[in-house]
């Protein structure tokens, strides 16, 4: 019989254990259930980790670490560094001050996955990048990985264990104790049975890295679709998948965002020549979704693949071929019968150029972009680094700012509106940029909004990118205000 995913509560639990290990906060605790309360206030947090995995086995790998803190320089006291993850840890990147990024480069395969604290002014929306440049062999291409929060839950379509792939989970343990994993793979057929047992208990050591093949655990199956799921029976990790396709490139394939009955893959190039949907339900009940390409001039049906059927526990690829014909758009799912909302998870595998010139990267679904949300390492040689803005139910309203490079450059702010439906790519640098630089973007007014920035570095005829979706920085929570009950004392 045919094991489906169970959709538990899990995503929430990831929520309660980022909040607990992230966000401590100077506001009053929350009141016992018999307190007079008021409207919430949002305070900062005041602690956030962030986890990078080893960027790459390469020997001529050159990595390029950008961390930032938005917001206006001053304004108290914070530290914030990312140290190798081991117990031998030493400092591989330490910010300074708000407002201005910090970088740091790596070379080799000896550069190891990273483990760090922000706290105090420099931890709301402390946002870090790893971009990792291999010009020759396997695992050619531009590596991009947004450094993430560890947690308990992570979904990735777009895995896979065809001939020619070679997909890596790396696996990074902040904590002072043993994490403890179980990763299970869904493909076509649904589950993929473990017959060596080794995707269950996988221990992570305090304060470690491991990458997990995903060839190692279905030997001799070659899928070319895959959805893998890791969740923690202890502790907690952060997680993200390496992907090398032969003769094509290689990236990172950040986690989708959350199971959600409508989903936004946003930032597909303008010149892709390939584009793969992959998709997966992982509750018990088949999906039915509408697919529409978000471009600058509103929302279209791509001819022939109008509607997906998802079924349950089973995981379908879509090729959509070159979907956007000259202009950058995102991919919009949605249930094709809103009284029947089947939760998701999707990615894209995206390719550019032809031929022995090719480079894939990776587009997984993003939560919006919230009040606030930064990328950083961004570049600012012409069209290196693109912005692309999709407004979801109603028009929108932006802020994107530009931060100082690491090295010189003024800040530069821009306001965007984005009618519903629509795409719209911004191109932004500060002024006089020298080094790597941040974009944070703000929502004014309007629908939610959801982003990606695409980062492009040509190398030999090869048109090398990667991207990276954004979300809520979260650096901002709301606490209870505490009303004092006094009647008691006036009796």
């Amino acid at each position: 019989m045919k094991q489906r995913a169970p959709l538990t509560l899990a995503a929430a639990a990831a929520a309660l254990a980022a909040f607990a290990g992230l966000a401590h906060l100077t506001a009053p605790a929350a009141p016992a259930a018999d307190d007079r309360t008021t409207a919430a206030a949002r305070m900062p947090v005041e602690r956030s980790a962030l986890v990078c995995p080893a960027p790459s086995s390469s020997d001529i790998a050159e990595t390029t670490y950008t961390a930032i803190t938005p917001g206006a320089a001053g304004g108290g006291k914070g530290s914030a560094r990312l140290l190798g993850a081991t117990k031998e840890a030493k400092p591989v990147l330490e910010l300074k001050e708000r407002g201005k990024p910090a970088g740091a480069t790596a070379s080799g395969a000896e550069a190891p996955g990273l483990a760090g604290i922000a706290d105090g002014v420099l931890a709301p929306g402390w946002t870090a990048q790893q971009t990792t440049k291999v010009s020759v062999g396997r695992s050619r291409g531009l590596l991009g990985v947004g450094c993430t929060t560890p947690g308990t839950d992570f979904w990735f379509p777009g895995a896979s264990t065809a001939k020619g792939r070679e997909d890596y989970l790396h696996l990074t343990n902040p904590d002072d104790t043993a994490a403890v994993i179980d990763i299970k793979m869904f493909g076509p057929d649904g589950a993929v049975k473990d017959e060596t047992g080794a995707s269950e208990n996988i221990r992570i050591d305090p304060r470690s890295t491991k990458a997990v093949s995903l060839a190692s655990l279905a030997p001799g199956k070659e899928l070319a679709d895959l959805t893998a799921h890791v969740t923690t029976r202890a502790g907690r990790v952060g997680a993200s998948l390496q992907a090398g396709e032969e003769n094509v490139g290689a990236d990172w394939l950040a986690a989708s965002a959350d199971p959600a009955a409508a989903q936004v893959l946003p930032g597909i190039p303008a010149d892709a020549t390939s584009v793969k949907l992959v998709a997966f339900a992982p509750g018990e009940e088949d999906a039915d979704l509408t697919v529409k390409l978000a471009g600058p001039n509103g929302p279209i049906s791509p001819a022939g693949n109008e509607q997906l059927h998802l079924k349950a526990g089973m995981t379908a690829g879509v090729d959509l071929k070159d979907v956007t014909r000259g202009e950058a758009g995102s991919l919009l799912l949605a249930p094709a019968d809103p009284k029947k909302a089947v939760p998701v998870v999707a990615a894209l595998r995206v390719v550019r150029g032809s031929g022995a010139k090719q480079e894939m990267a990776f587009v997984p679904a993003a939560a919006p972009v919230g009040a606030r949300a930064t990328v950083a390492d961004n570049r600012a040689d012409e069209n290196a680094s693109v912005l692309s803005l999709t407004a979801v139910g109603a028009d929108a309203k932006v802020k994107v700012t530009a931060s100082p490079g690491t090295e010189a450059g003024e800040p530069a702010t821009k306001e965007v509106s984005v009618k519903a439906g629509s795409t719209q790519t911004v191109s932004l640098a500060p002024g006089g940029a020298k080094g790597a630089y941040a974009l944070t973007v703000e929502t004014l007014s309007g629908g939610p909004v959801h982003a990606a920035r695409t980062l492009t570095l040509p190398h030999e005829g090869i048109v090398m990118f990667t991207v990276q979706t954004l979300s809520d920085d979260r650096g901002m929570v709301p606490v209870p205000k505490a009303v004092q009950d006094l009647t008691v004392l006036t009796r």
